[in-house]
């Protein structure tokens, strides 16, 4: 009996660990798993870079529209405050007013009894066109805030340089100061942002 209960407890014995089989694993990823990966990248990328086009340029249009409207705002707002005539002009110097509807060219904003330079907005570095309808190189604002010597409804449209009615943006400037920033197609003042 003693027999079979030392077999009992033999049979239930395992083999030391250096005499079992070791399974060989290798590392690295199959051509299948890379090829799903590169997939999964391409239609990733398809996606986003359109995205990512729209994004920037809508951020960079919006803030170049936005830059001449804070810039006019505080014109308007510096002759109500002061009492005196303010005016925002195109400049390509920074220190005199070049006459030019191309606001892309960079402005200025000065007080005019003193010709003091309040602001100075440098050209643009991409290749926008902001243009102003009606010849209008300056915008002044008098002690009451209303813009003098312009047409109601006048225009300064921002176009790419790919000319696209989805990148256009205007500013529009009315006679009483309102000053309204648009997209394509939008009418202000009974003109249309074009």
């Amino acid at each position: 009996m003693d027999e079979m209960a030392g077999m009992r407890r033999l049979s239930g014995l395992t083999a030391p660990p250096t005499l079992c089989p070791r399974r060989v694993t290798d590392s690295g990823f199959t051509l299948i798993e890379t090829m799903v990966t590169v997939v999964v990248c391409s239609i990733l990328l398809v996606i986003a870079v359109p995205s990512f086009i729209y994004v920037t340029n809508s951020n960079r249009l919006t803030g170049e529209v936005n830059g001449l409207l804070g810039d006019l705002q505080f014109a308007r707002a510096e002759a109500i405050k002061e009492g005196v005539n303010v005016t925002a002009c195109v400049s390509t110097n920074g220190t005199n007013c070049a006459g030019a509807t191309t606001w892309q060219s960079g402005w200025i904003v000065f007080s005019v009894p003193t010709n003091t330079v309040l602001r100075v907005q440098n050209p643009f570095t991409s290749t926008d066109t902001f243009l102003a309808s009606n010849g209008v190189s300056a915008i002044t604002f008098n002690r009451e805030g209303y813009a003098v010597g312009i047409a109601n409804g006048t225009l300064i449209s921002l176009h790419d340089i790919t000319n696209n009615s989805a990148w256009t943006r205007c500013l529009s400037v009315s006679f009483i100061g309102q000053l309204v920033t648009e997209r394509y197609g939008n009418i202000t003042n009974g003109v249309q942002c074009l």
